[in-house]
């Protein structure tokens, strides 16, 4: 016997079906956010720094500027170029009468300046003499050290550091770049270093017993002593 459903039955039914389609997309809806929320993101970083040449070691510095000196009675003689940074430094050799003036007389002493093989260029300036540190003298009142005067000639070629030399005429050119008491004097200008011990600066020291030194026969300036140390200021250019 064939089941006879009435309209309204039908459509009870009809309304059943759409309510479980709409349960079944409302669940599927929130199974899905659910899914995207848990799905891990991938992730980069990229880092660099500043490195050398090849990409190894450190790629970024100072440059340096350090000056080396010469003291030895050949300052042409590369062998011995050092580094002497606090006073008193290396000893001029002024010569064995350095030790033993009398009025008139004069002494010399040489010094070459440069720079290092990894330096960059500078200048250097010749300061005033001061007491050289540690080291003991015989000059009270400083009468001595008021009574000498200085003369520094410099040249870019070696030369002898002589008083034959330094009144030439000839060459190599030699410049004076100091003359006056040995107390107050310095160079009156500065000298030029290239980079890379490209070029050499060569100084001669001249100190000098004025013949006049003793017109003050109350001061007595026999056997005393002193000892003068210079700077050279050195700075990068």
């Amino acid at each position: 016997m064939k089941l006879h459903i009435t309209p309204a039955r039908r459509l009870a039914r009809k309304r059943a079906r759409r309510g479980k389609i709409m349960a079944i997309l409302a669940g599927g809806a929130v199974l899905g956010l659910g899914t995207t929320a848990t799905v891990a993101a991938w992730t980069d970083t990229e880092w660099v720094f500043g490195g050398g040449a090849g990409g190894t070691g450190a790629g970024v510095g100072t440059s340096i500027f350090e000056v080396e000196q010469n003291v030895s009675s050949s300052p042409f003689n590369t062998a011995v170029f050092v580094q002497d940074e606090a006073n008193p430094g290396q000893a001029l050799t002024f010569g064995l009468g350095a030790l033993s003036l009398t009025p008139g007389d004069s002494v010399y002493a040489p010094v070459a300046l440069r720079t290092v093989t990894n330096s960059v260029a500078g200048n250097l300036m010749l300061e005033p003499a001061v007491a050289a540190a540690g080291v003991t003298v015989v000059d009270a009142s400083a009468a001595l050290w008021s009574a000498l005067t200085l003369q520094v000639w410099v040249s870019e070629t070696a030369f002898t550091c002589d008083a034959s030399t330094v009144v030439s005429t000839t060459t190599p050119v030699i410049t004076e770049i100091a003359n006056g008491a040995l107390s107050t004097t310095g160079g009156a200008a500065a000298q030029a270093l290239s980079a890379a011990s490209a070029n050499t600066q060569y100084y001669c020291f001249k100190v000098t017993l004025p013949s006049n030194a003793q017109t003050n026969q109350s001061l007595n300036l026999q056997g005393r002593t002193v000892a003068p140390a210079w700077e050279f200021s050195a700075v990068s250019s």
